[in-house]
């Protein structure tokens, strides 16, 4: 196991996952959708309602869109790495009701669920 797999392994204990089909079932419920890939992955397509903000800016930016430690935030990437890894830093940060997109991007445009470009 890489020092990045071990990273990983360890945020997954500690945060929550969002299944594509429970996102896509619930999607307006959810609060605030949030795509932490970069501005060229974004561009590709993205989930309809989503707001863009690269994991690299993310905690300094999070504040501007959820004051609220309590706002729901769901957060996804390419493959659900990174935003695991968003949502546990977030978590330290105080925000209670954070969830990672499970399979991230990948997973939902594999599904066949809707896209936005």
């Amino acid at each position: 196991m890489t020092r990045y797999q071990a990273l990983l392994q360890d945020a997954k204990t500690r945060i929550r996952e969002i299944g594509i089909d429970d996102l896509h079932t619930q999607a307006a419920g959810l609060g605030l959708l949030i795509d932490t890939r970069e501005p060229a992955e974004w561009a590709e397509g993205h989930i309809p309602g989503a707001t863009p903000i690269p994991r690299g800016i993310l905690e300094g930016k999070i504040e501007q869109l959820a004051p609220d430690v309590d706002q729901p935030i769901v957060l996804y990437c390419a493959s659900g790495g990174r935003s695991a890894l968003a949502a546990d830093s977030l978590q330290r940060m105080g925000y209670r009701k954070v969830l990672s997109l499970a399979g991230g991007f990948n997973a939902w445009r594999d599904a066949g669920h809707p896209l936005q470009r």
